[in-house]
């Protein structure tokens, strides 16, 4: 049987190569690990303006209104994450429940997020333990320094029980990955749906269904004007995680011709430069009765995934280069260590009275930056990577490797962590 399923698959190859087409399976989409390190970027320099400002007055006018929306990379992040889950998911979890591969699945998940996740949740406690008994600035987290948020943190459950992230833990951007690990408990139950939705519904219906699922936080901001306001990280999470799996089995419908790749490469620029230009709109034009305009642009993110991962010409290529594909796989590391950089700074500002002309503020900002890189690059080579084969090994004894001939059968010893998680974009 699975000869006659390889011969088959190797038959419609062969006619979609004749007509001009391909079909969008399997293997990594180097543009969206890519697009990655872009969304960490973003949330890094939003986190960081403060410091660009006083370092470069000019800058602000130029830059705010893209860097003012910078968190809004967090839900870039959740599309990503359903996307490629789904990506590499549904076929092997989509066709019916099965505990042991769904825990498999959650180990995996887990493999991916927990080690640097606890390394830097036990290096913002340290830093706050420091600050109690050095200097006279003491953590404004210090009050949170108590073994129930202990315990959750290290659980991932600790934005569960709060209506705001802010203060929920002890590293801030953690938030996002206890809003994650919901996602991933409901990821077993999720896909089943999504799986037999994709065999009865076209792409442009599943494209609809996506961008629908991805309205509930933008329909939340044009109603109270407000981005953050009670729970709403819960529709944020789910939308957006929605959003990206709808979208993804989407693509995996897709039977694309060359012609319908290269508009779809172009339908990215598009995309992008529309996100700019409406930052840029929202700060000139101020909407009337709402404080986080930038929010809007949230409906596009879905799009420009979509055209990411079909698409060919510059803007995929740019994301398919060696040096940002690498960012990609460090962005989850930058994510969690920038924040701690930035606190422990601002901490000495405050401690010492430091008062910097600008030029050296502006070296400051540069090493600031550069520090969370080589953070982030030694979280990735020394824990995030050797922690995650060796929690891998626990669950399957064989080092997994990847078979990189294309269109090759897949082996019956195969598990459900094969070779498409190891090539495709990493999801926070």
């Amino acid at each position: 049987r699975r000869r006659r399923m390889f011969s088959r698959r190797c038959i419609f190859d062969k006619v979609s190569k004749r007509f001009g087409m391909s079909a969008v399976r399997t293997g990594e989409i180097k543009a969206l690990t890519g697009l990655r390190i872009v969304a960490a970027l973003w949330v890094v320099f939003f986190h960081f303006r403060p410091l660009l400002w006083e370092a470069s007055p000019r800058l602000k006018d130029e830059l705010a209104p893209l860097l003012n929306a910078g968190a809004q990379g967090v839900d870039l992040f959740f599309i990503l994450s359903g996307f490629v889950l789904t990506w590499n998911y549904l076929d092997r979890m989509g066709p019916s429940f099965k505990v042991k591969p769904t825990l498999h699945f959650l180990w995996l998940r887990l493999s991916r997020v927990w080690p640097v996740y606890l390394v830097t949740l036990h290096l913002a406690a340290l830093w706050i333990i420091f600050t109690l008994h050095v200097g006279d600035v003491p953590s404004p987290d210090a009050a949170k320094l108590t073994a129930i948020s202990y315990v959750r943190q290290v659980f991932l459950v600790q934005l569960w029980f709060e209506p705001f992230f802010d203060g929920t833990s002890w590293d801030g951007p953690a938030w996002s990955i206890s809003a994650e690990w919901l996602a991933y408990l409901l990821f077993g139950a999720l896909v089943l749906v999504i799986f037999r939705m994709t065999r009865v519904t076209r792409a442009r219906g599943l494209l609809m269904l996506a961008f629908v699922a991805s309205l509930p936080p933008t329909i939340l901001l044009l109603g109270s004007g407000v981005f953050y306001t009670p729970w709403s990280w819960l529709p944020r999470i789910v939308a957006q995680f929605l959003a990206g799996a709808l979208a993804c089995a989407a693509v995996r419908r897709l039977r694309l011709t060359d012609r319908g790749q290269r508009l779809a490469g172009l339908g990215a620029v598009a995309l992008t430069v529309t996100v700019v230009a409406l930052l840029y709109h929202f700060d000139a034009h101020p909407v009337a009765g709402m404080v986080d305009p930038g929010g809007l642009v949230d409906v596009l993110f879905m799009p420009l995934v979509v055209t990411l991962a079909i698409g060919v010409g510059s803007l995929p290529a740019l994301l398919s280069t060696r040096l940002l594909v690498y960012g990609g796989q460090i962005s989850f590391s930058v994510y969690m260590v920038h924040e701690m950089i930035h606190t422990a700074w601002s901490w000495c500002v405050q401690q010492y009275h430091l008062e910097l002309p600008n030029s050296v503020q502006k070296l400051v900002f540069v090493a600031l930056i550069v520090a969370v890189l080589l953070g982030a690059m030694a979280l990735y080579h020394w824990v995030e990577e050797p922690a995650r084969r060796w929690m891998r090994r626990m669950v399957d004894y064989r080092d997994v490797r990847t078979d990189d001939r294309a269109g090759a059968p897949p082996s019956r010893l195969q598990s459900i962590d094969d070779a498409r998680e190891a090539r495709s974009a990493r999801a926070v």
